[in-house]
């Protein structure tokens, strides 16, 4: 996939306000500080289009990217954050899973996981909630440049292995870097497989 165009839409927490759901949608949500301003960034390859911030938590709307004119990248605020209050933190996971849960167009949550890190308990709890609600996701390891590939592959190997103890199988997952833009063809070239389904099919929503 080329990357034409990309255009900010929306910031909004109410998802009755959000854009008709006639194209299809791609979430993109992790762990705050995962890197999802920087993927999302290098993916789009437009510097800037989502804010990147030092403080962890700061992204708390459902911002909509229109992408080609043909699909949108959302994204949604991070998890995981320990210094909001809990009464925020409840709210933040009731719209962020209303909107995941009943958002027709959405085609597919991308999961952001870091990939220095250790399989983490709130990064597979969220994973099994997807896979309870019959969403469907795909991984993306990200920063993999801060770390040897032989780290990363190992890092990945633990979180599949745990990951597997809840789901029959391992779903696609890309390992990535903003820095070097390792594995933007294979993220953006998912996207487009799926895009050409969403096409073919009458409805709004294509399951995976």
């Amino acid at each position: 996939m080329i990357v034409k165009s990309a255009e900010f839409i929306c910031s909004n927490t109410q998802v009755s306000k959000l854009p008709p759901p006639e194209k299809p949608e791609y979430a993109f949500i992790g762990r705050s500080n995962v890197g999802k301003s920087s993927l999302i960034n290098m993916l789009t390859a437009k510097k800037g289009l989502a804010k990147t911030s030092q403080t962890p938590g700061k992204t708390q709307l459902i911002n909509h990217f229109l992408i080609n004119d043909e699909w949108f990248l959302v994204d949604l605020p991070g998890y995981g954050y320990a210094r909001i209050s809990k009464s925020k933190k409840e709210d933040w996971n009731k719209f962020i899973r209303f909107y995941l849960d009943k958002r027709e167009s959405l085609q597919c949550v991308m999961v952001l996981i870091d990939s220095r890190l250790e399989p983490q308990k709130i990064d597979l709890e969220f994973c099994n909630w997807l896979g309870e609600h019959g969403l469907p996701f795909v991984i993306i390891f990200t920063k993999a440049d801060k770390q040897s590939s032989i780290k990363t592959d190992q890092n990945v190997a633990a979180f599949k292995r745990k990951l597997t103890e809840t789901f029959d199988s391992m779903p696609d997952y890309f390992i990535t870097s903003s820095e070097n833009k390792l594995g933007r063809e294979e993220v953006l070239g998912f996207i487009d497989s799926v895009n050409a389904r969403f096409k073919g099919v009458d409805s709004q929503e294509f399951p995976l």
